[in-house]
């Protein structure tokens, strides 16, 4: 295997990772996350055509830098280089740092979710690596390692951890400051076998716990989307291997999770055959075999390794059954744009997010006094309802 530097440092690393990803000719992939985010917040019907169009204000900003990044094939290595540069220099020019940076990670993070795992397995600079972090005025991530009660927070496909806030919203800083937990957030490369991420998280938390300077007394642990997966798949495996901490964890919750998967990626394979009769599946069909292992995850709600590839392709669902962990209080959220069931958030069905599902050794049995689905609210929202933080604040405090 060939060896790859190590990422330089800034704005050139940042460079060329993009340019590799121009050589190895990839590019234009990331339309896909844009265009469904544009049907999300249009609030398209599930049934129909709908036209492309770029999102706007920051939003926007990433889809662009990504498309100018991954759009000059065909170029020199220089010229490239020089085009990048000049683009990712124009787009945080006159930006103060806090609000540079952001921008930046919040490219590197669709980059991760829509290629994550080809960045990995070229050993591409713009690979996000795991971390743990703490948000806030100190501390050597960011905030101060105090408490004795945490709550981690792991975020969903294409994002990070920073995207946890919304709308002048967090609901880790928010739940801090209630209840008197200390957030610590998961940042990880979604575009990795779910299955990966989990095992590394597990490795991760068990020494992160080990270093902590106070004694756990409990963690909680909340998932957005893909990231409610990946905490399941690290509970799961860091039983398995004997692990110390998830005997410290109390509660479990859900915001949004393809517990049974996504029809949108199942669609994105059956959509070759010409079924685009979506605008909200239609974005699937420009991923073909690009889809990273990530993506393609969610059509069933993978949680091993073993469920990868091939069978992530797979129309049926062969996937390993993994109960929910023993011992721990476990609670789904989910949101719902109209009265069917089957549209849900605009991304996972409402059965899915509740972890329903019609053959009893699937079904998760979660309590109807543990869900709670939140009306007219959709997948991104979810992250800055009013509700559903009121919801969240009631469970945690139980």
């Amino acid at each position: 295997m060939a060896n790859f530097p190590k990422r330089p440092a800034g704005l050139l690393g940042d460079v060329r990772g993009g340019v590799r990803l121009v050589i190895d000719g990839v590019g234009g992939v990331t339309g896909i996350v844009e265009a469904m985010h544009h049907r999300i917040a249009s609030r398209s019907s599930p049934l129909g055509f709908v036209a492309d169009a770029p999102t706007r204000g920051i939003t926007g900003l990433v889809y662009r830098s990504i498309r100018g990044t991954t759009g000059l094939v065909g170029k020199t290595l220089d010229a490239a280089l020089a085009g990048v540069e000049a683009l990712l220099q124009a787009s945080l020019r006159d930006l103060p740092q806090d609000q540079a940076a952001p921008r930046r990670d919040a490219v590197v993070a669709a980059l991760n979710g829509v290629l994550g795992d080809h960045l990995e397995r070229t050993g591409n600079p713009l690979a996000v690596q795991l971390e743990l972090r703490l948000h806030g005025a100190s501390g050597a991530s960011g905030g101060s390692a105090t408490g004795t009660r945490l709550l981690l927070l792991v975020h969903g496909l294409c994002m990070n951890d920073e995207q946890w806030r919304r709308h002048g919203h967090d609901h880790g800083q928010a739940l801090a400051d209630a209840l008197g937990f200390t957030p610590v957030y998961a940042r990880y490369n979604s575009g990795r076998p779910i299955g990966a991420n989990g095992r590394e998280l597990a490795a991760a938390l068990e020494q992160f716990l080990a270093r902590w300077p106070h004694p756990v007394q409990s963690l909680a642990i909340i998932g957005h989307s893909m990231g409610g997966l990946v905490a399941r798949s690290a509970l799961h495996q860091a039983a398995q291997a004997g692990m110390d901490w998830p005997a410290k964890v109390r509660q479990l919750i859900f915001l949004g999770t393809p517990h049974h998967g996504a029809p949108l990626e199942r669609g994105g394979n059956w959509l070759h055959l010409g079924l685009g009769i979506s605008p909200y599946l239609a974005p699937f069909t420009r991923l073909s075999g690009l889809r990273s292992a990530g993506i393609t995850d969610l059509r069933h709600g993978n949680l091993l390794e073993q469920d990868g590839s091939p069978s992530r392709f797979e129309q049926r669902d062969t996937r390993s059954v993994v109960p929910l962990p023993h011992g721990v209080a476990c609670y789904a959220i989910a949101g719902t744009l109209g009265r069917g069931d089957q549209l849900g958030d605009g991304l996972v069905p409402l059965a899915s997010a509740l972890g329903r599902h019609a053959k009893p050794t699937r079904d998760l049995h979660i309590p109807a006094s543990h869900v709670w689905i939140g009306r007219g609210i959709d997948h991104l929202d979810l992250l800055g309802s009013a509700a559903v933080y009121r919801r969240l604040r009631r469970w945690l405090a139980a």
